[in-house]
């Protein structure tokens, strides 16, 4: 049973009738289940709205890869891996670079999250049914030096089937809470405003839009067929970020220079439309222009929504070129640090870049993100999973090798070069410069030693037990045939997650701009910046944002409860 199957439009008003609730949840994604659970579980009534058909419950979570940032676990300890409180909240501040005065909070929301991932959100977690895959990953490396950017250790911890498996226990539970009559779902209501009595929020209002056959993902339309009012004691928003919304993130881009084309990560319903509508009600938005896009998209060969793109987990054995062709910086290898990466190409004056590799890097090294892409985590599959390991017959990356535009293959640079050139229109990829650079960095292989950076770290890398078994590929010359075709992808910017929000404190209650808790409002997951109006500053560590909707939605529901 999938989590479209496991929600009805029970509750559902029709058009002019008004709802009534304890709890108001706006949003139906991970921080919201979770928020409306933990109010239906303190014994409230709860009516969770979402503009989106029933489909789509569970929003951007049951696309995800299921990605969860944990500390000190068993699965890292059996690893090897040594971890604390004190290095993750280390890695987590120097990478977050705080550096504003309304980063007080966020600061607040970060140690306490690293103490919940050190702590009882493991435990949790199990309690309801999720476990995890044995493998940890290492995600964002950094490079910058002990106090720089990035994960010390491998700290990304895959749910075993991946990003519906955390939505399902949440949903199970609001099933039980509508089969009791105290939980209703109310899709296709579209809320644009919030109500208050007294200075107190105490609901909302908004539009009833045409029912919609689209499927999970697809775009919905968007006409009225009437007006809807709900009223409870509290009103939880989570209503999500802004990276379906091109407008919006190019309005936002930090120094106002976005990319001329960008590819989408997320549905187009994550639209950051009910944002305006928190403001107008009196509650603080900060941290607007700290987003987190991705420059390894690629374009689905089987797109959902509109401009829809996956985004490519490298290990780190790929070279990255710019369009010009020239390598990217250390430490801007595959896999170390998407911000700066990002910021470097966008420098260059285009929008895109490149990976050049073979097919046995690829074969070992390229994971795709999302839960339709892993197929064997999603489906919990142990064949299969075998499958991945091995690297043979039909997979989500075979069928992208296949049938993606981006990717492109060749016997030799110089033919690997024009394929490059006439993708993209253009004559910047010069094959003579393209064959000296695989050649320098094959010399550098066969000297043994070498004063390769890159290499350095694709040796030390394979040190980590998941990295040499699944992540990363023995060291070898690219032009080498018996690894070969040769390959280049190209990459585009992929819009992804808004990092700032509605201002919180630490029981999610949003703020105002003098820093008072607005009476009756609440804030969670992506529209509260993942806790605080910003929980990760201006980088993530990865594994955080699901992991953020989960404790932020939980402090939500809690608080919410309570004030309900």
């Amino acid at each position: 049973m999938t989590s479209a199957d496991a929600v009805s439009s029970g509750g559902a008003a029709a058009p002019g009738a008004r709802i009534e609730a304890d709890v108001i949840v706006v949003g139906a994604g991970l921080a919201g289940l979770v928020a409306a659970a933990e109010a239906y579980a303190a014994g409230r009534r709860v009516a969770v709205l979402d503009q989106e058909p029933a489909a789509s419950t569970g929003g951007q979570a049951h696309w995800s890869f299921g990605g969860l940032f944990l500390v000190n676990t068993p699965e890292q300890r059996r690893l090897g891996v040594r971890d604390s409180v004190d290095l993750a909240l280390a890695d987590w501040l120097d990478s977050a670079a705080f550096d504003r005065p309304e980063d007080a909070l966020a600061r607040d929301w970060a140690e306490a999250y690293v103490n919940f991932a050190a702590g009882e959100k493991r435990a949790w977690l199990a309690s309801l049914g999720v476990g995890l895959f044995p493998l940890v990953q290492w995600a964002e490396r950094g490079g910058y030096g002990p106090a720089g950017h990035g994960n010390t250790v491998p700290r990304f911890h895959v749910a075993w089937g991946t990003g519906p498996a955390l939505v399902a226990p949440f949903l199970a539970k609001l099933r039980e809470g509508e089969a009791a009559g105290r939980v209703s779902f109310h899709f296709r209501h579209r809320a644009t405003s919030l109500t208050a009595t007294a200075g107190r929020v105490d609901g909302v209002r908004g539009e009833v839009l045409v029912p919609s056959p689209a499927a999970r993902g697809e775009q919905s339309e968007r006409t009225p067929v009437g007006e809807f009012e709900a009223t409870a004691g509290a009103v939880v928003v989570t209503t999500g970020g802004i990276g379906g919304n091109h407008a919006a993130v190019r309005e936002q881009w930090p120094g106002g220079a976005a990319p001329e084309t960008m590819l989408s990560g997320v549905p187009a319903s994550v639209d950051g439309g009910f944002l305006a509508a928190v403001a107008r009600g009196g509650g603080r938005l900060i941290n607007g222009d700290r987003m987190w896009h991705y420059p390894e998209g690629i374009h689905n060969h089987s797109p959902v929504w509109p401009r829809h793109g996956i985004r490519i987990l490298p290990g780190p054995s790929a070279l990255w070129l710019d369009a010009t062709g020239r390598m990217l910086p250390a430490p801007l290898f595959p896999g170390f640090d998407s911000l700066g990466a990002l910021r470097h190409i966008l420098g260059t004056g285009h929008t895109h870049s490149w990976f050049v590799l073979n097919r046995t890097i690829a074969l070992k090294e390229f994971a795709l993100s999302g839960s339709e892409q892993n197929p064997d985590l999603t489906g919990k599959d142990i064949r299969l999973l075998a499958g991945r390991l091995k690297r043979s017959g039909d997979s989500p990356l075979q069928r992208f090798l296949d049938r993606g535009v981006d990717f492109l293959q060749a016997d030799s640079p110089a033919a690997l070069a024009a394929r490059m050139n006439t993708l993209t229109g253009s004559g910047l990829i010069d094959a003579a410069e393209l064959e000296s650079l695989l050649r320098a960095r094959d010399r550098q292989f066969t000297s043994g030693l070498g004063k390769d950076p890159q290499l350095a770290a694709i040796r030390a890398a394979r040190r980590f037990t998941t990295d040499r078994i699944m992540r990363v590929a023995p060291p070898h010359r690219m032009l080498d045939p018996r690894h070969g075709p040769l390959l280049a992808v190209r990459l585009s910017v992929l819009t992804r997650k808004s990092l700032g929000g509605i201002q919180t404190d630490l029981h999610s209650r949003v703020l105002d701009d003098a820093g008072l808790a607005v009476p009756g409002l609440y804030a969670a997951g992506e529209a509260a910046g993942f806790g605080g109006g910003g929980i990760h500053g201006y980088r993530a560590l990865e594994g955080t944002f699901l992991g953020g909707c989960l404790f932020s939605g939980r402090a939500a529901g809690r608080a919410a409860a309570q004030a309900g």
